[in-house]
């Protein structure tokens, strides 16, 4: 039996991850993609994230990948350098198992040790265990975006928390 694990991803993770995100573009509304991204794009996405440093975990169980979480930049321009936005999924089947509260402190540590010092998290659709996975984890509300996306014929908001990695300058 394979021990259960936060670990950083590996290329092999691609499909697993895929499929799990998958699912939460085809019946949530946590993500605003419409349709699921091939597994090659998330293979590209993998090695894009490592070749610039930025974490991207696991949480596996029995073997099977259960959750995954990454950050990224939160945007481009070079005075954002040090502030990352955060995504993190997890499989149906894993839900409700305490995975997200120790795979997003993970990726909080992961992200503080590769430079950044603040953790955005925008979340779409306002999803309740989501803003309840990220307040738990030390993020407080930054602000909402009302009625800025649309999926399955509903009218849906974003909610913006934030997490200080580093103390205060």
């Amino acid at each position: 039996m394979t021990e259960d694990c936060i670990r950083p991803v590996r290329p092999d993770d691609a499909a697993s991850i895929a499929a799990i995100y998958a699912h939460h573009v085809l019946h949530g509304t946590a993500t605003f993609d419409t349709e699921p991204p091939e597994v090659a794009a998330w293979r590209e996405k993998i090695a894009s994230i490592a070749a610039r440093g930025w974490p991207f975990v696991v949480a596996e169980q029995e073997g099977t990948v259960a959750g995954y979480a990454y950050a990224t930049q939160f945007r481009d321009r070079p005075a954002y350098a040090e502030t990352c936005e955060n995504s993190i999924y997890l499989s149906p089947d894993h839900i409700g198992r305490g995975i997200g509260s120790r795979l997003l402190p993970a990726l909080v540590e992961a992200a503080r040790h590769a430079g950044f010092r603040q953790m955005i998290a925008v979340i779409g659709g306002s999803e309740p265990a989501s803003v309840a996975l990220h307040a738990k984890c030390g993020f407080v509300h930054a602000g909402r975006m009302i009625g800025v996306g649309r999926k399955f014929g509903r009218i849906l908001d974003t909610i913006y928390m934030q997490r200080a990695l580093e103390g205060e300058d």
